[in-house]
C-alpha cells in the first residue's frame, strides 16, 4: 500500500508539497502539482478519505458518482441520495463518469479531495481491481449497480438478467416468437446481462436465436429510432421489442409510429427502468428498476461505514419487477 512518502519520494517533492497538493493550495508550482499527480497514479496512491475528512470536522459531505447526471435515471439516482444526505445533515456533491474509466477515476478521486468521507460510485468502466483499490483505502465507499467480487456486502445491484428475461418471458406469453432486441453499445456489465437475460428467455421457451434480430446502439431515444429504421429497412419480421431501456423503448415506439405500424397491435415494446413514461402514448410497458430504494439503501451504508458505525439492513441485489402497461398487446397470427 503506498504512503505519502512514497509519492513525495517518487515526484521528487517534500510530504509538506504532497500534503498542499492534496489539499489543492495555491503555494505549488504547476511543475509540482503535475509531478505529485503523475507519481499518485503510477502509485495508484488514494487519499484515505476518512482520515482527511477528520481533519476538517465542520464539512459533513457525501459523494456521488453516476454517469451523466443529465440523465432522467441517474437524475433520479442523485435526487435520492441527495434526500438522504439531507436529512443526516451532509451536503451531496456529484462527479460524473460518462462510462469512460479515466473520468471515472478522475470523478472518485476529486471526491476524495474535496473530504467526502461516504460516496456512492456507480462505475461501468473501471476494473473491479481498481474499484477494490478504491474501497480498501475508502470504508464509506459503496457501489450501486454493480458487485465487485470479494466486496458484495459494500454492493447495491440489480438482478439485469432476471429482468431481461423477465420481459422476453412477458412477450412469449403473449405469443410472440419473432421477437428483437435493441441493446446498448456500450458493451457494460449491465448491458451484456440484459442482453444475456433476453437469449435465456428464447432458448428456455425453445425459440431459436436469430442474431439479425438483435441490434446494438447508442441508449437513448435517437438510439431507438436509428435501431427500428435499421430492423425495417432490412426487412426483418418481428412482433415484439425488447429495449435495453427506456431511452430506447421510447425512440423505438415513436419511430414505430411514424411509419405506421400500431404499437401494440402490429408490434409490442417493452422497456427497461420504468422511467419516461408519463406522457408516452401508448404508455410504456416496462421493468421496474427500483433506483430510489436502491440508492436510498447504498446513501445510508455509505454514510454508516464512514463513520464506522453498524452497516444498516441492505439489499445486495435487488429484483427487478414488470409493469403492465399499454405497450404491448398479444401476436397477431399471420
Amino acid at each position: 500500500m503506498a504512503t505519502i512518502k512514497d509519492v513525495a519520494r517518487l515526484a521528487g517533492v517534500s510530504v509538506a508539497t504532497v500534503s498542499r497538493v492534496l489539499n489543492n493550495s495555491s503555494q505549488t508550482s504547476p511543475e509540482s502539482r503535475e509531478a505529485v499527480k503523475k507519481a499518485m497514479d503510477e502509485l495508484k496512491y488514494h487519499p484515505n478519505a476518512n482520515a482527511r475528512a477528520l481533519s476538517h470536522q465542520g464539512n459533513e459531505t457525501l459523494g456521488i458518482v453516476v454517469a451523466d447526471v443529465s440523465s432522467p435515471f441517474f437524475g433520479i439516482m442523485v435526487k435520492a441520495v441527495d434526500q438522504v444526505a439531507y436529512d443526516t445533515g451532509n451536503f451531496l456533491l456529484v462527479g460524473n463518469g460518462y462510462h469512460d474509466a479515466k473520468r471515472e477515476r478522475k470523478a472518485i478521486e476529486q471526491l476524495l479531495r474535496h473530504q467526502c468521507a461516504g460516496i456512492v460510485v456507480h462505475a461501468m468502466k473501471l476494473s473491479d481491481e481498481e474499484l477494490a483499490h478504491f474501497m480498501d483505502h475508502v470504508p464509506g465507499m459503496v457501489i450501486i449497480s454493480r458487485t465487485v467480487p470479494g466486496y458484495e456486502s459494500r454492493c447495491v445491484n440489480l438482478d439485469n438478467r432476471f429482468g431481461a428475461a423477465l420481459a422476453t418471458n412477458h412477450l412469449i406469453q403473449q405469443g410472440h416468437r419473432s421477437i428483437a432486441y435493441i441493446g446498448s453499445m456500450q458493451q457494460i456489465a449491465d448491458a451484456i446481462e440484459r442482453q444475456q437475460g433476453y437469449t435465456d428467455a428464447l432458448i428456455q421457451n425453445g425459440i431459436p436465436v436469430d442474431e439479425r434480430l438483435i441490434i446494438q446502439s447508442s441508449p437513448d431515444e435517437l438510439g431507438g429510432e436509428r435501431a427500428v429504421i435499421e430492423l425495417l429497412n432490412q426487412g426483418r419480421k418481428m412482433t415484439g421489442i425488447v429495449c435495453y431501456n427506456d431511452p430506447i423503448a421510447v425512440g423505438a415506439l415513436s419511430t414505430l409510429i411514424d411509419n405506421d405500424i400500431k404499437v401494440p397491435n402490429q408490434i409490442s415494446v417493452i422497456g427497461f427502468d420504468d422511467v419516461l413514461i408519463n406522457y408516452l402514448q401508448p404508455r410504456l410497458t416496462t421493468i421496474r428498476y427500483p433506483v430510489v430504494e436502491m440508492a436510498r439503501q447504498a446513501a445510508r451504508l455509505a454514510i454508516a461505514l464512514a463513520h464506522g458505525e453498524p452497516a444498516p439492513d441492505v439489499t445486495n441485489l435487488f429484483t427487478p419487477t414488470l409493469v403492465r402497461r399499454y405497450s404491448v398487446a398479444p401476436a397477431v397470427s399471420s
